[in-house]
């Protein structure tokens, strides 16, 4: 197949070319190569049940693999076949520069090399040459420059582009997007040789519906060339700290906006008060925006708000009696601001609320009252406040809680035996020294919890008993206790963990990597502050999932372990110490 030539095209493939249409097509001998060296699928083994025949597609796009070098182009391939083909080299890690060549004008609709190593403005022009047939393109991350979006002036039909951490691309690139008149998604986060003066040729881009310009320093004044893009539905500026008040003006005419993402901005509230026409936004993030609950004033005319985010706002509760209007929001990130309990008077009739985050606010049990019918929430953040065990009781009847974090409270073991009735719950995160063997005793009949989370609580080898009864755990953490070799068997039949974590447990030794080498599924592995040494690392070699290992403090040496990864660990790529 080495010396095939490849079709001209002169219009949208669909339209005319039986080989390309993504249905059924007539199918010339063209590809015959690919049947004479497939292995066959034996009747007998199917039937002796050692699984499913692979389809034929399958077989030749693992053959293709197999033998990627003896082949210089698939053009003559129907589109389905080389997109297949294309996807699996790119899935492996098996295309460069010679093997990319073999993709010239094969139509494909589909093109993801994002974080993809080697991309470059050569790569460009086999991904022009897929002509209007190009619908999708994401190559974030590359070295892909100006001169490589030249090239896309032939893809006039591609409608997805995605261009993030690519900051060799500057305003002179971007002119030759104009003329996609197509394209319906764009995104350029950090790339910081973007300007203002750039973003005249979005002012073109009419049929374009998400924008993500996330930590682009340097747009301040040039949002207002999206003013006429009145089908522009989510817009990301999280980060651009060159955003102000007056960036916000052109956006009151976007009657279409659903999603607007402006962290850390420098957006106040005035700048909010521009917004109070966006009728649709169904999607607020303002964290860490100089905002006042005063701004809540505009917000609560947003009646589509399902998300709200203003966490580290630095709010007060003077203002938050208009979060009583948003009655249709699911999500709303209140953490790290001033207020009190009377805010959350203000909170109790939005009943359909699902997530809600109060980390290190000043509430206490009081405040808790004002939740109790809340009866639609999933999620409650509570950490680090002043809630005690008496104010648990007022989440008793959230039988739909799945995930509540009660880390650096006033919670003791008294207060756990109000959460025993939350069958629901799946996630729970206790990291607080009240806590004793005792107060789990209480919660025996959470069995679906899959993430249990006990930083700082005194849990002793007694204590660990109290695991058997979670054989879904996912996520296990249970430092700064009093642990030692013989708890640890309580955790070893633990076959679902994929997180384990027993940092700071100072009489663990060697035995534990011994117990635990048989929990296959873990993919991080933090046994820091132990007496752990070099001679133990040998029982972790089962661990094939492993990714991240913390031995911190521990008598191991780097070495030795960069001597584990090399031999048995394939998949490690975060070791401490390095």
């Amino acid at each position: 197949m080495g010396g095939a030539c490849s079709r001209k095209r002169d219009h949208l493939v669909d339209e005319g070319d039986p080989l390309r249409s993504s249905g059924r097509y007539t199918k010339s001998g063209s590809s015959k190569w690919l049947l004479f060296t497939l292995p066959r699928c034996g009747s007998d083994s199917h039937r002796q049940g050692q699984g499913n025949c692979p389809s034929l597609l399958e077989l030749c796009v693992a053959k293709v693999r197999e033998d990627i070098n003896k082949y210089s182009s698939f053009s003559m391939l129907p589109r389905d076949i080389s997109q297949q083909i294309f996807n699996e080299l790119a899935r492996s890690l098996s295309l460069n520069d010679v093997t990319l060549e073999a993709f010239r004008d094969c139509a494909l609709q589909d093109i993801h090399l994002g974080e993809y190593p080697g991309v470059k403005d050569s790569w460009m022009a086999v991904v022009s040459s897929q002509g209007q047939s190009l619908l999708s393109l994401d190559v974030s991350g590359s070295d892909v420059t100006d001169c490589g979006l030249i090239l896309l002036k032939n893809c006039s039909n591609v409608q997805n582009l995605t261009f993030d951490y690519c900051d060799q691309i500057s305003d002179h690139g971007l002119e030759n997007l104009s003329g996609l008149s197509n394209l319906m998604s764009l995104g350029f986060k950090k790339s910081n040789a973007i300007t203002a003066e750039g973003m005249k040729t979005f002012a073109n881009l009419l049929n374009l519906v998400n924008l993500d310009l996330e930590r682009c320093l340097k747009i301040h004044g040039g949002l207002v060339h999206l003013k006429g893009l009145t089908k522009l539905e989510s817009l990301n500026v999280r980060y651009c700290n060159c955003i102000t008040d007056e960036d916000m003006k052109p956006l009151s005419g976007l009657t279409n906006l659903k999603e607007l993402e402006m962290s850390c901005c420098r957006v106040t509230d005035t700048g909010v008060s521009h917004l109070k026409g966006l009728s649709k936004l169904a999607h607020l993030n303002l964290e860490g925006c100089p905002v006042t609950a005063a701004c809540l004033e505009d917000i609560s005319g947003f009646s589509s708000l399902v998300f709200l985010n203003l966490n580290r706002c630095g709010l007060y509760d003077d203002g938050c009696e208009n979060f009583a209007g948003l009655v249709k929001l699911k999500v709303l990130n209140l953490g790290f601001n001033n207020i009190t309990d009377a805010c959350l008077v203000h909170l109790k009739e939005l009943i359909n609320l699902e997530s809600l985050n109060l980390d290190s606010c000043k509430i206490g049990d009081d405040g808790l009252l004002n939740l109790k019918d809340l009866l639609h929430l999933k999620s409650l953040e509570l950490s680090d406040t002043e809630v005690g065990s008496n104010g648990l009781r007022h989440l008793s009847g959230l039988c739909n809680l799945q995930n509540i974090n009660l880390s650096f409270t006033l919670v003791t073991d008294n207060g756990l035996r109000k959460l025993s009735g939350l069958t629901s719950l799946r996630s729970l995160n206790l990291d607080a020294r009240q806590i004793t063997d005792a107060g789990l005793s209480a919660l025996t009949g959470l069995s679906g919890l899959t993430h249990l989370d006990l930083f700082g609580a005194r849990i002793t080898d007694f204590g660990t008993n109290f695991f058997r009864h979670f054989k879904n755990l996912k996520s296990l953490e249970v430092c700064g206790g009093s642990i030692t070799d013989a708890g640890v068997k309580n955790i070893k039949d633990l076959t679902s963990l994929t997180l384990l974590n027993l940092s700071q447990n100072g009489n663990l030794t060697d035995r534990t990597l011994e117990l635990i080498s048989g929990l296959t599924a873990l993919v991080s592995l933090n046994v820091s502050n132990s007496r752990v040494t070099n001679a133990g690392l040998q029982h972790l070699k089962p661990l094939k999932n492993l990714r991240s290992l913390s031995l911190e403090s521990c008598k191991v040496t780097a070495t030795e372990i960069k001597k584990l990864q090399l031999a048995a660990l394939p998949n490690l790529v975060s070791v401490r110490p390095e």
